[in-house]
């Protein structure tokens, strides 16, 4: 890491009265120089809380969209425009309408892992740490649960709501199998293994604990246990090497990293702060819209 680029960024970052957010998935540097690491939601209650004028996302377009949509006053800057999610783009604010029409009974929760618009086209917001609480505070007994299909497996078997999935998945996550699990056991077989409600239903089933990424650090935090094999992207383990010095963390799969997560580089982010630039923004009746599912979910939680 270059001394003097992140004294630059440093430097930046007082003169335009800034804050830099990095998800735990990002690079190891990335997340070195920010004021805050996290999981996506828990960064922008952050960002919007702070006096900072400009909030840098280190992570990718959904992130900073939802950054905007609870501080529609700040600049966001996302440092790479191209980071988006996979996840996200398998569904559209069309997608949602159209689906809604199916299922005219259902309420619709929309994992924060998705765009503006479909967040806008939805009752109520989830984050992988809230998701079972959210779905059970709901009068109604169907929900449509958009877009992760594991995720919505996984709070599924923790309701007696009717869960209806749309077939999107992580590919990050969903690339992981019943086999990585089988060979993580014989590899370290004192190990305890941890993973992402996002991966597979038949990965989480084997798992030992299945989390949203501040769960997953907080049991590595907790756990007795010294070696810990992680199914979830890789950036996470830079934090949790971290936090724990004294335990071992393996990664469960080596298909287990994001591509669009290792799109922000320092010299990125030193020039977002300079420019301004990438910015993103939330057309303001869309904005609204979103703003109030997630003001639902904060209510419940």
């Amino acid at each position: 890491m270059s001394e003097q680029l992140v004294a630059k960024i440093q430097r930046l970052k007082r003169e335009r009265n800034a804050v830099i957010l990095a998800h735990n998935y990002q690079l190891p540097e990335v997340q070195d120089v920010a004021d805050y690491v996290g999981d996506s939601f828990e960064l922008s209650r952050k960002a919007a809380a702070t006096d900072a004028e400009v909030i840098v996302f280190c992570g990718v377009h959904f992130m900073a969209e939802s950054a905007f949509i609870l501080a529609p006053h700040k600049t966001v800057l996302l440092p790479e425009r191209l980071a988006g999610c996979p996840l996200a783009e398998t569904i559209t604010e069309d997608d949602l309408r159209r689906k809604k029409r199916e299922y005219p009974e259902a309420t619709v929760v929309c994992y924060v892992n998705s765009s503006a618009a479909v967040k806008a086209e939805s009752d109520i917001c989830c984050t992988s740490s809230n998701a079972v609480q959210v779905v059970n505070s709901l009068p109604s007994k169907q929900v449509l649960f958009v877009p992760d299909a594991n995720l919505a497996h996984w709070v599924a078997g923790q309701t007696d709501k009717e869960i209806i999935p749309w077939r999107g998945h992580c590919v990050t996550h969903h690339r992981v199998t019943e086999e990585d699990v089988r060979r993580a056991r014989e590899a370290v077989p004192g190990a305890v293994i941890a993973v992402h409600p996002e991966c597979r239903p038949e990965v989480a089933a084997r798992a030992d604990f299945v989390g949203s990424t501040s769960a997953l650090l907080r049991f590595a935090r907790e756990t007795d246990h010294r070696e810990i094999v992680v199914g979830t992207e890789m950036g996470i383990l830079h934090r949790m090497k971290k936090e724990n010095p004294h335990k071992k963390f393996y990664l469960l799969s080596p298909g287990l990293i994001c591509p669009n997560m290792k799109m922000t580089t320092l010299d990125k982010v030193a020039r977002a702060l300079e420019r301004l630039e990438p910015r993103i923004t939330v057309p303001e009746g869309t904005r609204l819209r979103a703003a109030a599912a997630l003001e639902k979910m904060l209510a419940v939680t």
